[in-house]
């Protein structure tokens, strides 16, 4: 081992702030990290899935910074003003809650929206600290300019686009710089010029699936790519769940996910009468934006927090918003898949999934009935059912394992292949 406290345990402080696709994958890791015999502890919103998901799988939790929920979850997106109070509030509470639950670790893996302070505090400490993320979006490229789908041609030269990324670096630093330096010197440490870079570090891990996600070429940072951390799901589906997939075909599965102010508008109606047209019924499922059915025929099941792994692969296809971990798990599970992206990453794993065949992007992010038909139609044709087929053999499990070896290990494991 190239790292640790001499202890016979080691102990890995996990970290993020964001919704379920940020906080599930540091689970998985987290188990993964148990099954090698390390222990992990995880730092993460106080929203009360995130704190059922943990107890679940017996993984011990700090609560850190503000509910996810209470934040995104209004009747309107998060403002610019938002974003300014909310910033020095979490690089507050990570100094003051990782501060306390890293004594004694030997490493700190933060995720989740800018994590300015979980490498501070690493730094004091003088343990490891490894930045993850679960898509390219943010990281620097001279081939796309920051916001852009990573590997599709910029409108910007490689001049313009290295002034599009000095002024990101000055967006990030005006949110979390001040509060930043002002904590690291309140323990001793000198002031950072750039907090983008420093949170990044030249070496970021990507814990995203090289067929669906490839890194190569993608990004100036020397990227360890690990393939996604998915945590293993063993859950039966509720019995009604079970009643109504037994009952006929297999239903078109609408769900939005974390998504509240940002879901679109209608959407349970409009993917309602879509798949009607489309012959099929209807899994919806609540999410945060509160999905409910549009009248009380029998064609529409509505679930709350569900297994995908196990609903996945008995459906005809998945409409949703273009996550990162319902994108894998739809792909691992071979079910064609309509995206309708709304903000983030989202625009490039509608993109992605369109180019590899296994489903469509919708064009636009407010669906109609008509557009969004026209999307289940490709969908639910033979020819991507069968390329969806394919490509989830394709599709990687192991990333969290891989990740789990290489902190313990600390070697990098070999660049995965993107072939599908």
């Amino acid at each position: 081992m190239t790292w640790g406290n001499g202890d016979s345990e080691v102990r890995v402080l996990l970290t993020t702030w964001g919704s379920r696709g940020d906080v599930e994958p540091l689970v998985g890791l987290a188990v993964a990290l148990r099954d090698l015999g390390a222990e992990a502890l995880v730092c993460a919103p106080p929203d009360e899935d995130f704190v059922e998901l943990l107890a679940r799988v017996g993984v011990p939790m700090v609560p850190l910074g503000p509910s996810v929920r209470s934040v995104v979850a209004g009747t309107r997106p998060p403002t610019a003003q938002d974003a300014f109070r909310l910033a020095p509030e979490l690089v507050a509470a990570r100094f003051e809650t990782l501060g306390a639950a890293a004594e004694g670790c030997d490493a700190l893996v933060a995720t989740g929206l800018m994590p300015a302070g979980a490498p501070d505090v690493a730094e004091k400490l003088g343990i490891r600290y490894v930045l993850a993320c679960f898509h390219l979006l943010g990281l620097p490229s001279r081939h796309s300019a920051p916001g852009a789908r990573p590997g599709t041609p910029s409108p910007v030269d490689e001049t313009d686009n290295r002034v599009l990324w000095e002024q990101d670096a000055q967006r990030v630093n005006g949110l979390y710089g001040e509060a930043l330096n002002r904590h690291r010197a309140a323990i001793g440490l000198p002031p950072v010029d750039n907090v983008r870079d420093h949170v990044l570090t030249a070496r970021p891990w990507l814990a995203a699936d090289p067929v669906l996600c490839p890194s190569q070429g993608k990004t100036d940072l020397d990227v360890v790519q690990t393939g996604a951390w998915i945590l293993p799901d063993d859950r039966p589906l509720p019995d009604g769940l079970e009643a109504f997939l037994d009952a006929g075909e297999p239903p078109v599965y609408v769900g939005f996910g974390s998504m509240a102010s940002h879901a679109p508008a209608e959407i349970a109606r409009v993917a309602t009468e879509a798949a009607r047209a489309q012959g099929r019924r209807v899994v919806l499922a609540r999410g945060w934006a509160g999905l409910a059915p549009i009248d009380d025929a029998d064609d529409c099941f509505v679930v709350g927090e569900v297994n995908q792994q196990a609903l996945f692969p008995r459906v005809a296809a998945v409409v949703h918003h273009g996550g990162a971990g319902t994108t894998t798990t739809a792909a691992r599970a071979g079910a064609p898949q309509v995206v309708v992206p709304r903000i983030a990453d989202q625009p490039y794993w509608a993109g992605r999934i369109a180019e590899l065949g296994i489903g469509a992007a919708h064009e636009g992010s407010t669906p109609t009935v008509d557009s969004l038909s026209a999307a289940l139609t490709t969908a639910l044709s033979p020819t991507t059912g069968t390329r969806a087929r394919a490509v989830a053999g394709t599709v990687r499990g192991d990333g969290a394992a891989v990740a789990a070896k290489l902190l313990l290990d600390g070697t990098t494991p070999e660049r995965p292949s993107a072939t599908a």
